[in-house]
């Protein structure tokens, strides 16, 4: 499998680690989280002037089509600055099942207000308690269209989403039968949002009571599985590559504060057991990389093997990313978790990725069976 990037992604990265390492200075990143909701509307306009929301859309709709593989590398950027942008829920979540799964006109009706940075999407997809497969959240027709009924948590940017999708059944149904898509506006009467309190300031999380809120179907009805599996292998593929930016940067900050911090007249970075914390950072982040890019690679091409590749490129970047985290804390010291120094912040980011559509512990027991172990 070949990684090389050809020079439009090359492009890509360039533009968004610009941007992104311009405006996500740590006076910026406090503002952010001293805000509220926790949203950076300044650079998500920036990534859109760009052209950044749009490379893995059809040109039809404004966008570049430049694949699958050039969005987990903007994804990898936002990761390594922590940005509080959502691009997650905004392209992996909510463009991208509109793409595959919507209608022609219901792309042409949504998808260029993502391109440029005015409409912002999201997917409740989690109930407490519930098999997401297996929804308590109702669909139940009104007319031509659909109103829901019902309680979804853990909704990334699900406070300020312009438009969310939302995966619901039909009363009655069993099993996988009966669950669809559904396209909800986040001012509809009778939809009640609620931010939650959660660990990551960076990325919001809200949850969203929906009390006969008037919908739109997405996709075909009772037929919301297969997209559900689909989305799910590319949202865990783009987490993975956003965990890797992170993952990276944390390296380069504890290399560089090993360097920098003197004791007994030398720099720490000098002592041996130093070097030897230094050599796993780089074999961890580097193996999760190959992970996360190959992962990538497959659901560009829609490879067969994506459901292993996509659980394994989660588990390994969730634990690289996690355990970077903590040697990076380690190795500042006492100055590691403090609101003067960022890796809090970081830290903070690969907890919430790490349990976030599922722990490595989940995934690996998804791809042992995908590759029938």
């Amino acid at each position: 499998m070949d990684f090389a990037l050809t020079e439009e992604q090359q492009a890509t990265r360039y533009l968004a680690h610009q941007i992104l390492t311009d405006r996500e200075t740590h006076e910026h990143l406090k503002e952010i989280e001293a805000g509220g909701d926790g949203f950076d509307r300044e650079t998500w306009s920036e990534l859109a002037k760009a052209g950044l929301f749009g490379i893995a859309l059809p040109e039809d709709v404004g966008g570049s089509g430049l694949g699958f593989v050039a969005l987990c590398q903007l994804l990898e950027e936002v990761g390594r600055t922590v940005a509080p942008v959502p691009v997650v829920p905004t392209i992996v979540l909510g463009a991208l099942p509109i793409v595959q799964f919507g209608s022609g006109e219901q792309q042409q009706r949504w998808l260029p207000g993502v391109v440029n940075g005015d409409t912002v999407l999201t997917a409740a997809l989690v109930e407490l308690g519930t098999d997401p497969l297996h929804p308590t959240t109702s669909a139940t027709r009104d007319g031509s269209g659909f109103r829901l009924d019902g309680v979804k948590s853990f909704v990334l940017d699900g406070h300020t989403a312009d438009l969310i999708i939302v995966l619901a059944r039909r009363p009655g149904s069993s099993g996988d039968a009966g669950v669809s898509f559904f396209a909800v506006r986040g001012d509809a009467p009778g939809l009640v949002r609620r931010p939650l309190k959660v660990v990551d300031s960076t990325r919001k999380q809200a949850l969203l009571e929906f009390r006969s809120v008037e919908a739109e179907l997405l996709g075909d009805e009772g037929a919301g599985a297969a997209p559900f599996a689909r989305t799910m292998m590319q949202a865990a593929v783009c987490l993975a590559n956003e965990m890797v930016g992170g993952a990276e940067k944390l390296r380069e900050s504890a290399l560089d504060y090993a360097n920098l911090r003197v004791q007994f007249g030398r720099a720490i970075a000098s002592f041996q057991s130093m070097k030897h914390k230094q050599a796993d950072m780089l074999v961890d982040v580097e193996l999760a990389k190959s992970a996360a890019y190959a992962a990538a690679s497959a659901a560009a091409e829609d490879d067969a093997d994506l459901p292993a590749l996509a659980s394994l490129a989660k588990a390994a970047a969730s634990d690289a990313y996690m355990q970077t985290a903590i040697h990076t804390i380690q190795i500042h010291g006492g100055i590691g978790f403090t609101w003067d120094n960022d890796t809090h912040l970081w830290f903070k980011r690969a907890k919430s990725s790490e349990v976030f559509l599922g722990d490595p512990a989940f995934h690996r027991e998804l791809m042992m069976r995908a590759w029938n172990v």
